[in-house]
């Protein structure tokens, strides 16, 4: 079983990301400080990310072993 230090938190990463965007968006940071808000901020994106992409895979893996459909394309008008 992988060590879950190694893996995202995702819950984590899009707080901490959250909670960056409004200390960048109050405009109290110097240019320097909101630089490295912002270089973070590109990193806990792609962190992000990463991790929607290893669940979707991991969604698609169950799906093919139990035979069920394949994924669609996210529409947030169906309700199906």
């Amino acid at each position: 079983m992988p060590k879950k230090n190694n893996k995202i938190d995702f819950e984590k990463a899009f707080l901490e990301l959250e909670e960056l965007v409004e200390t960048m968006e109050e405009g109290d940071l110097s240019l320097e400080e909101s630089l490295k808000c912002f270089e973070k901020g590109i990193l806990l994106t792609k962190s992000c990310q990463q991790a929607l992409s290893e669940a979707e895979q991991k969604v698609k893996i169950l799906l093919e072993k139990n035979n069920k459909e394949t994924l669609g394309e996210f529409s947030p008008n169906n309700k199906n």
